[in-house]
C-alpha cells in the first residue's frame, strides 16, 4: 500500500511540474485543521512531508490562522504549538484579520501565483481549492498523509492548454517579444548599446625609440699595409691575357 501511494504521489507531482510549472522546494499551506490531524494520528509533518513528495518543502502557515487557532481555545492548543514552528506568510489582513479558509484562499487568488500546495481537512476549503486550476491539495486519511490526484478544473485546465483554446502565461510573453521584434509593438524601452568611447592613443607607443648605441671600431694600428689586389685584364689582340699588378699602399 505504501509502495502504491508512493507511486501516485510521484505521478501526480510530475503532472503539477510539467503543466503548471512547479519546482522545489515546494510551499505548503498549512492550517490548524491539518495540524490537529497530525498531532492526532501521531504524523511527524515536517520529517514526512519531504519524504512523500520526494523534494525539499517550505511549510508555511499564515497570521490569520494563528489567530483563529488562539481564538478556539485551549483544544487545539498543540495544534498551535505546531503550527508556530512553520514560517509565517504576510497576507492582506494584518490589521484586520479574516478566517482561515478564507485567507488561505486569497493567498492561491490569480491562479496561484505563487506556486502553492494547500494541506487542509476543512472540507469547505477542500471545495473550494478543487474548482481552482493547478492547486495541489493535501489531506491527512488512515494515519497517512495523502496527495490528492488532480481536480476536474485542473485536468480541464490542461486539456484547454493542449487543444489550443488557451494560452499560457509564458506563450503570452513569447507572443508580445515576437510582436516587439518583427515592430508591430512600439516598445516602451529600447535597448542600446553603449557607444565606445575613443581612447587615447597607447602610452607605450609615445615612448621614443631608444638610438642603439655604437660599439668603438677597432682602430686598424698604425703603419699597416693594405693587402694587395691584383686585377686581370684583357687585352684585344690575340686573345691574350696581361697580368698587372697594382700596389696600393695606404698614404
Amino acid at each position: 500500500m505504501k509502495i502504491t501511494r508512493q507511486k501516485h504521489a510521484k505521478k501526480y507531482i510530475s503532472f503539477y511540474k510539467y503543466n503548471f510549472k512547479f519546482r522545489p522546494p515546494f510551499q505548503i499551506l498549512i492550517d490548524g485543521t491539518f495540524c490537529q490531524a497530525a498531532l492526532k494520528n501521531k504524523i511527524q509533518i515536517k520529517e514526512q512531508m519531504p519524504k512523500y513528495l520526494m523534494g525539499e518543502v517550505q511549510l508555511c502557515t499564515t497570521n490569520c490562522v494563528l489567530k483563529e487557532l488562539e481564538s478556539l481555545g485551549k483544544e487545539l492548543y498543540g495544534a498551535k504549538i505546531i503550527l508556530q514552528r512553520f514560517q509565517v506568510r504576510n497576507c492582506a489582513h494584518i490589521k484586520s484579520p479574516v478566517g482561515a479558509s478564507q485567507c488561505l484562499l486569497s493567498m492561491i487568488d490569480g491562479n496561484n501565483p505563487h506556486h502553492y500546495f494547500v494541506a487542509t481537512q476543512d472540507q469547505d476549503l477542500t471545495a473550494s481549492v478543487k474548482r481552482i486550476p493547478g492547486i495541489p491539495l493535501i489531506f491527512i486519511i488512515q494515519n497517512t498523509m495523502v496527495l490528492d490526484k488532480p481536480s476536474p478544473s485542473s485536468a480541464a485546465h490542461v486539456q484547454a492548454v493542449q487543444t489550443g483554446q488557451l494560452v499560457t502565461v509564458q506563450q503570452k510573453e513569447s507572443i508580445q517579444t515576437l510582436k516587439e521584434e518583427q515592430g508591430l509593438v512600439n516598445s516602451t524601452e529600447r535597448k542600446g548599446r553603449k557607444r565606445k568611447r575613443k581612447g587615447g592613443p597607447n602610452p607605450l607607443s609615445c615612448l621614443k625609440k631608444k638610438k642603439k648605441t655604437q660599439g668603438p671600431q677597432q682602430q686598424k694600428p698604425a703603419g699597416e699595409k693594405k693587402k694587395r689586389k691584383r686585377h686581370r685584364k684583357r687585352t684585344g689582340e690575340g686573345g691574350l691575357q696581361v697580368e698587372t699588378i697594382a700596389q696600393i699602399e695606404k698614404a
